[in-house]
């Protein structure tokens, strides 16, 4: 007999409420330094945006859990499809915003907020890669094989291309390929692919940066160049291409151990917006090292790998393998985000324009990575999906990625210790 808490009830059986707790605990992280970060404009209209994409969230958090994505989307495939491309493409119009050099906002008439198509459009790619490999599976090909390889390759291949061409944003290409890279590993492909394209990768590397384009005139005026440039030497143009990265490595510096204090920082309290660029966005892990020293980041890494983790379990226990690439799909996708924009705060990572899962302002980001962490239901013991594949990349990635990020960290503040 149905009652007015069976929804709720309902709810609290399917749900992952860990998952769920984690991802609203960090998300209250960010809210906190969010408000530290903007204090100095005295609007609170970035926390209040944050707050509500919050609830947002929640809502499609819960609403997740009455879906049967599976075969949603095995009879959608070509609709869920055709709204990526057509998304998208909505930035060659009008509506279409361009914000440091890429063209990745949309703006409507009437709407306080800006959309950004990349991040919405992250959600309909993993599912439709979950898919792709599970009914090449489930037809008994080698997810090996180079047909098969070349099928999710060229889905892959063609997002990009889209993205590319569409946005110029090299950011969310990395992102893209990396989710492709992790879902197709654990689904089984081999690992020679893998050594094969990272090593044509690094050969046309090595080639293009020493011996190609030092004669072009790309060198000294393609701003993409520069912030490789500036990465492997931080004195080539540290008022310029360098500036960003610059300032944000000497406010973690200076935050030492233990921090200056909660809304104590010296440059993130500054009332002039230049002192640390981008602090509520893509710096602001450098607010949390100004105010909560090198403690406040690893808890701040220790939580955003919590929520890593709980998702690949999630994986590993997943009933049925399409619920598991997807759950891998999120994995990857908060894995490089958080590597790459910590990467980028500490002067280790070109610039590329990636904010910090849960933790940046951004009501798209936020409304997506709360709204789909429960697109597969709760796991059910009963009926385990398990892939031995899963437990390598937990343990390598997010081992190896605390760790570079507590020895860069440690070696700012001792650094700054000495001076």
């Amino acid at each position: 007999m149905k009652t007015l808490f069976s929804p709720l009830q309902e709810f609290l059986k399917k749900g992952d409420m860990l998952l769920l707790s984690l991802c609203l605990l960090a998300s209250g992280f960010g809210v906190a330094l969010i408000f530290s970060a903007t204090r100095y404009n005295d609007n609170n209209k970035e926390v209040a945006v944050q707050i509500v994409a919050i609830l947002l969230g929640i809502l499609v958090y819960i609403l997740c859990t009455y879906v049967d994505f599976e075969s949603f989307v095995e009879k959608n495939w070509k609709w869920r499809l055709g709204f990526s491309i057509i998304f998208l493409l909505l930035l060659l119009t009008p509506f279409g915003v361009t914000r440091g050099g890429n063209r990745n906002w949309l703006q409507f008439p009437g709407f306080p907020i800006l959309i950004q198509p990349n991040e919405v459009v992250k959600i309909p790619y993993i599912l439709l890669l979950a898919m792709q490999i599970h009914k090449i599976q489930e037809r008994g090909h080698d997810i090996g094989s180079v047909f098969s390889v070349a099928q999710i390759g060229a889905h892959a291949a063609f997002m990009l291309a889209l993205i590319a061409g569409i946005c110029g944003d090299m950011g969310m290409c990395v992102v893209y390929t990396m989710i492709f890279a992790i879902m197709s590993w654990s689904a089984g492909v081999k690992l020679r692919w893998f050594v094969l394209v990272g090593s044509a990768i690094v050969i046309a590397f090595v080639i293009l940066w020493f011996f190609v384009l030092p004669k072009t005139e790309a060198w000294d005026k393609l701003y993409l160049i520069k912030r490789f440039r500036v990465l492997f030497d931080h004195s080539y143009d540290p008022q310029g291409v360098g500036f960003q990265q610059t300032r944000s490595i000497l406010a973690i510096g200076s935050g030492q151990i233990f921090g200056k204090g909660y809304l104590q920082g010296t440059m993130t309290q500054s009332a002039y917006e230049h002192t640390l660029p981008a602090r509520d966005t893509d710096f602001i892990f450098a607010v949390c090292g100004e105010e909560l020293g090198m403690v406040g980041c690893l808890a701040l890494l220790a939580l955003l790998s919590a929520v890593v983790l709980r998702c690949i379990w999630v994986a590993r226990h997943a009933s049925s393998p399409f619920y598991a690439y997807v759950s891998m799909g999120m994995a990857g996708m908060l894995i490089i985000q958080i590597a790459a924009n910590v990467g980028m705060c500490l002067f280790v990572f070109p610039v590329m324009g990636l904010t910090l899962p849960f933790i940046s302002y951004g009501g798209s980001s936020v409304v997506t990575l709360l709204g789909f962490q429960l697109a597969g239901k709760k796991p059910d013991p009963q009926h385990p999906f398990g892939h031995g594949r899963i437990e390598y990349i937990s343990g390598l990635v997010v081992s190896g990625l605390i760790l570079l990020m507590g020895v860069e960290l440690g070696k700012s503040s001792v650094e700054k210790i000495l001076q």
